[in-house]
């Protein structure tokens, strides 16, 4: 068994994924960037029974459809496989509250939007979000970079709480960063 199958498989049972509860059963969404990732994670919850559907770029729009369905409706489905961009807009899961990004991308809003598939009207619980990392690597920097481009955009936008207008974005640098002259 693969090492990172166990901090994945601890996540899980964590966060109590396959246990029902009054509101229903406790549902996962899995992202990953790379398919090959979800090849491996998909062995993994066949080698302990876990019920699971998934979602990528290779299925049809009605296979598609179908598993988003499924993971919706039916109690005995727990797990969702998604690779990240297959994620997009529109898709509602609901059903889910607890999503792990099992690699990140250095880009925030890609994952953002991954996430917005859990926390959609009609969620009635609270939605957990867990990112595996490891320290000291690529990954470190990229969380960085995330947090940088979320002051970015907070600050054109000024949604700084506490922040002065000094330290906001103003028209003429919005023109200079999309046009290239003040």
């Amino acid at each position: 068994m693969q090492w990172w199958f166990f901090l994945f498989r601890k996540c899980i049972l964590e966060f109590g994924v396959g246990d029902p509860v009054v509101e229903g059963p406790i549902k996962a969404i899995i992202f990953s960037q790379w398919t090959r990732m979800l090849d491996l994670v998909q062995m993994s919850l066949n080698d302990y029974s876990m019920t699971y559907r998934r979602l990528d770029g290779s299925m049809s729009l009605a296979s598609r459809d179908k598993a988003v369905k499924e993971f919706n409706t039916d109690p005995e489905v727990m797990v969702m496989l998604m690779s990240l961009k297959a994620g997009n807009l529109g898709l509602n899961m609901v059903a889910a509250s607890h999503v792990i990004l099992l690699d990140l991308w250095w880009n925030p809003t890609t994952e953002d939007q991954a996430i917005d598939r859990a926390h959609r009207i009609g969620q009635t619980r609270p939605v957990t979000v867990s990112r595996l990392t490891i320290k000291d690597t690529v990954e470190d920097r990229i969380l960085a970079l995330q947090e940088e481009k979320r002051k970015m955009v907070a600050s054109a936008f000024g949604e700084e709480h506490g922040g002065t207008t000094a330290a906001r974005l103003t028209p003429e640098d919005l023109k200079y960063l999309f046009m290239g002259a003040y």
